[in-house]
């Protein structure tokens, strides 16, 4: 930690035995136990101070009924946040509430689609996004990432029923641009297809680039935005998430299935909590994360491009998510280099196959970067081993 940073991310905290999808449920994709996993996209930081104070602060309270996010504390705070991160000011009589940004997902899909329609994407596509399309009956339809001509070509299509945007990207950690995402409103109202903004990975983009919020572009068009700030601040298992949607119909309907059909009226009090706290108190403690994560990913292109020039890799726009494609060094077996990372070497890396590209991996190192540096090394020795090279 330098001397001049606040907060502390290079003490390594265990998080085995703590019921972890990242670290004790690693079989369940990988099929071994004990590997060093670099998967599913949290990180291994504590959260941020501030929100851990005000969740002691809201458990000495000591009473656990039933909670509304119906309040202007929880209101408030997002605005101040769009304001201030994103110098974008907000309609907070657009919020909604849900459990989870894939629960939100999953409830405009069934709102906007029937079984069968289409729903288009960018591809490679996040895998969250697949199972909820596939899992639903309708059907995923890939555009290349910036293929303008292939997205106007499916939005085109009778049947293609919803634009679904991951902003920034994942897996690429690409950040579109105000001129980019107004091309893809304009082109979506031309069709007359709503569109559903996924934007939960917004508070992790890196200097030189800026977030433009769907609520920027999306005009009088149908549209909703969907995010949490468990994913910036590390609180994923606390739940929840909100959303804005833009046509008072759409939004009482969702509001509707919410408190209803789902039975969700009733918030998980924490997760209130560490969203006020985040969002009021601990955009420091986010500014340093994101500079240590900028190290962490220069450390990862360092070692890579030096083991492998012919990658040229770069970091990610946003993110702590570096996407790599191995192809350029001559890896054209996924399965291999698998079977290497996984007996050998002992770590957890997602192949690219998961989101639909064959020859990537993609290495979270939102972690101590001492756990980044044994996972880049890790995957070097890997990629040397199936493609014959000597160390």
């Amino acid at each position: 930690m330098s001397s001049s940073a606040r907060y502390d991310f290079d003490t390594v905290v265990d998080r085995r035995g703590t019921w972890c999808v990242q670290w004790d449920g690693v079989a369940d994709r990988f099929g071994v136990d004990g590997l060093l996993p670099f998967t599913i996209s949290d990180m291994d930081f504590e959260t941020a101070p501030e929100v851990l104070s005000a969740l002691r602060a809201r458990l000495d309270h000591g009473v656990f009924g039933y909670t509304t996010w119906q309040q202007d504390d929880f209101r408030s705070a997002i605005a101040h946040w769009y304001a201030t991160r994103y110098g974008t000011g907000i309609d907070t009589g657009q919020l909604v509430y849900g459990p989870s940004v894939l629960n939100q997902l999953s409830q405009l899909l069934q709102m906007w689609t029937a079984e069968g329609e289409g729903v288009v994407v960018h591809t490679p596509t996040y895998d969250g996004f697949r199972k909820a399309i596939t899992g639903l009956g309708r059907e995923l339809r890939g555009v290349p990432v910036g293929d303008t001509a292939a997205l106007e070509r499916e939005l085109a299509r009778p049947d293609s029923k919803v634009l679904l945007v991951c902003s920034p990207h994942n897996p690429t950690g690409r950040v579109w641009t105000e001129a980019e995402l107004g091309e893809m409103s304009a082109l979506a109202a031309q069709y007359g297809v709503p569109v559903i903004s996924d934007e939960i990975h917004a508070d992790f983009v890196h200097e030189g680039r800026v977030h433009v919020p769907w609520t920027r572009v999306g005009g009088e068009g149908r549209w909703a935005l969907i995010t949490s700030a468990s994913k910036a601040f590390n609180f994923p298992a606390l739940t929840g998430s909100y959303g804005l949607i833009g046509d008072p119909v759409d939004r009482a309907e969702f509001l509707r299935r919410m408190e209803t059909a789902e039975g969700l009226a009733s918030p998980a009090v924490l997760s209130l909590t560490a969203h006020i706290a985040a969002y009021r108190e601990a955009a420091s403690w986010l500014d340093e994360a994101r500079t240590y994560i900028t190290g962490n990913l220069a450390l990862v292109a360092e070692r890579l491009n030096g083991a492998f020039p012919e990658l040229g890799w770069e970091p990610p726009q946003a993110g702590y998510l570096a996407w790599i494609d191995l192809r350029p060094a001559g890896v054209d077996d996924d399965e291999a280099l698998q079977r290497v990372l996984i007996e050998r070497e002992k770590v957890a890396v997602m192949p690219g196959a998961v989101y639909g590209a064959e020859g990537f991996v993609r290495l979270n190192v939102g972690c101590p970067r001492s756990k980044a540096e044994a996972g880049v090394e890790a995957l070097i020795r890997g990629v040397r081993a199936v493609t014959g090279r000597a160390s």
